[in-house]
């Protein structure tokens, strides 16, 4: 058994197998995953995990260079935008789209992890960076 970190295996997996601008998803439990894209599912109930927990493993083990984003999370859910900041930070990129086309780009991902999570637009997408 692993000591620490993240001890989902396909989470784990999914993280040591990511290349430079590789992405993963994180999202809530009503976000449309693609039929062919990984799905890993931690839903349990609705909020559990929540998108913050997630997030916060996730950041905490991937060299995160860039987010991407839907636009309406700061009309719709400016508290959660605020959380994510507080976790990722200001200094990297952060990508706006629409949810739509947000949802578009969720077939060129390596995985989603799906969350508990049951308020408007608790999406991400995180874009691997390298660590040297």
């Amino acid at each position: 058994m692993k000591r620490n970190g993240t001890l989902n295996s396909e989470i784990a997996k999914t993280l040591a197998d990511l290349g430079h601008t590789d992405t993963v998803v994180i999202g809530d439990c009503g976000l449309p995953i693609p039929i062919d894209v990984k799905k890993i599912d931690l839903a349990l109930k609705l909020g559990t995990p929540s998108f913050i927990d997630v997030l916060t493993e996730l950041v905490a083990e991937m060299v995160v260079e860039k987010i991407t984003i839907a636009t309406e999370i700061h009309t719709e859910n400016a508290a959660m935008f605020a959380q994510i900041q507080s976790i990722v930070g200001c200094e990297i990129e952060y990508i706006e789209v629409s949810h739509e086309a947000f949802k578009e780009q969720l077939s060129t991902t390596k995985a989603v992890v799906r969350t508990g999570e049951a308020t408007p637009y608790a999406n991400c997408i995180l874009h691997a960076g390298v660590n040297f």
